[in-house]
């Protein structure tokens, strides 16, 4: 599949170096550029773009501002951030783009990203927002941590370590904004130091230390103010569940 990419770096040298390396990949039929989020605007007025790559920091409109602006559109292109920062993670997450790329740039890194976006445009019916993924560091790659795949969250000063089926992910997040942002979809606060999925609580049981829930197997404290609006939270689940 021919892409037609935007890139959007106002550092020349950094720009240069990614339309290159963007133009070198086999899957690329044309790169346009732009200096600052203005400038894409206006390319983007008066063309279709599959993608945009996009770094954050930039004067004026920054990259996040431009990636809000895009998700507006009829057809939004996908969105892929080209950055030497991590704390936009979070915002990256709730925009729900294809992919965050931390600088420097290397060549195969790239060339996962324009995988995941020639298979987004090649899908039918693509909708990465559909399946919210957050950004996450394996192994010196950044990689997109679908939220669905998250179990329970501990909290770990100002930052949170998001546990899977099979590992974890420590990402610099708080507990707290973690828990408004993800509260429609279940997840639930039980304790200043955890957030569960609600559905895949499998027990509440009162020990000698106070009340714990277990999830696949671990057991997680819950907290005295936390364990009423819990039992309430589970008790309106079995209902819904048996009445369905």
């Amino acid at each position: 599949m021919s892409l037609v990419v935007l890139a959007v770096d106002d550092e020349p040298p950094a720009l240069d170096e990614l339309a290159y390396l963007l133009n070198a990949d086999g899957r690329v039929a044309h790169v346009h550029r732009a200096g600052d989020a203005t400038e894409a605007l206006r390319v983007l007025r008066d063309t279709e773009v599959d993608a945009v790559f996009l770094d954050i920091r930039m004067p004026g409109l920054d990259g996040m501002e431009l990636a809000r602006i895009l998700r507006r559109f009829a057809q939004p292109p996908a969105i892929v951030f080209v950055t030497a920062y991590d704390d936009g993670a979070v915002d990256a997450f709730d925009l729900g783009v294809t992919d965050y790329v931390r600088k420097p740039v290397r060549a195969e890194r790239l060339g996962e990203s324009l995988r995941r976006v020639a298979g987004l445009r090649a899908a039918v019916a693509p909708a990465p927002q559909d399946e919210p993924a957050i950004p996450v560091e394996l192994a010196g790659t950044t990689r997109m941590l679908p939220r669905s795949s998250v179990r329970w969250v501990e909290a770990q000063g100002d930052y949170a370590r998001l546990h899977t089926g099979e590992t974890s992910h420590l990402v610099r997040v708080s507990l707290a904004t973690l828990a408004e942002r993800w509260a429609n979809a279940g997840f639930v606060r039980i304790h200043r130091s955890y957030l569960v999925q609600l559905r895949l609580v499998t027990e509440l049981r009162l020990t000698g230390s106070g009340y714990v829930v277990a999830v696949d197997g671990v057991e997680l404290p819950v907290s005295r103010r936390h364990t009423r609006d819990l039992k309430d939270r589970l008790i309106r689940a079995a209902k819904h569940d048996w009445t369905r």
